[in-house]
């Protein structure tokens, strides 16, 4: 059978984690032999970009990306992202992702890449170490920003913040240094890394959503046996939808989880 390596910097454990072990042993069942998908978590595989050019140098197959990391891939994905306080709910975003998507897949697979499918993990949310009630608050903040987000990094200048770009294994040392002291992340990705523990104030606005997608190499795809494809996509289809609902969900309770262990909203 085919091997499939995928990289994401899900943590291992998680729903996200879990489901797509599902969908792993769904493939390994797929009728003409199907892949075995071997999953790196945590980012073992480095950041997105990192993983991105392992996709490339064919040392990956597959990955779980946020819009960083796809958009290394095709830029036009990061306007699924990067309009901050654009969007007013989550129908809002799935409204819209479902108009872009068909356009953004053609994109994609025409730079190599297929997607399986498409989620969010929710709101952004910023945690801090000191209370952020108002923009002043946040401008005099030492902000994380992912590494190789070269756009993001760019609205947060552009409207006075003071953005530090790292790396997610990165961001807990430097909350613990002081090299930052302020996080945007989703809520129930800030509970299962303890980011709450060193900025323990949250600010419940709805920055922007976490917007990504898992998608294979074309070449990987290609080698996978025909009788075999319809019912892997058939199995990543649901593994999306379950994805982005247990995503969505635990994040609210996440916030209730932290509330009890200190966080103040």
């Amino acid at each position: 059978a085919i091997r499939v390596r995928l990289g994401t910097l899900a943590p291992t454990g998680s729903s996200s984690y879990k489901h797509l072990q599902a969908m792993g042993e769904q493939w390994r069942k797929a009728p003409g032999g199907g892949a075995r998908l071997t999953i790196y978590a945590d980012g073992t595989m480095g950041g997105e970009a990192d993983m991105v050019r392992r996709l490339r140098i064919g040392q990956l197959q597959a990955g779980m990306f946020t819009a960083v990391g796809l958009s290394e891939i095709e830029p036009a994905v990061s306007g699924l992202q990067n309009l901050p306080m654009m969007f007013r709910s989550l129908d809002e975003v799935d409204y819209i992702g479902e108009r872009l998507q068909p356009m953004l897949e053609e994109r994609l697979q025409r730079k190599g890449f297929i997607v399986l499918f498409w989620g969010d993990a929710g709101w952004v949310r910023f945690f801090s170490k000191e209370p952020v009630l108002r923009p002043d608050d946040l401008k005099r903040t030492k902000l994380f920003a992912w590494a190789g987000d070269a756009e993001t990094v760019g609205i947060y200048k552009a409207a006075g913040f003071n953005p530090v770009a790292l790396e997610t294994v990165d961001i807990l040392p430097n909350l613990q240094t002081g090299l930052i002291n302020a996080v945007p992340a989703p809520p129930f990705v800030a509970l299962a890394t303890r980011i709450d523990q060193s900025a323990p104030n949250m600010l419940a606005l709805n920055w922007a959503p976490l917007v990504g997608a898992t998608v294979v190499t074309k070449k990987a795809w290609n080698s996978i046996p025909a009788a075999s494809q319809d019912a892997m996509i058939q199995a990543a289809a649901e593994t999306g939808k379950l994805v982005k609902a247990d995503n969505r969900r635990e994040s609210a309770e996440a916030v209730e989880a932290m509330k009890r262990r200190g966080l103040k909203v």
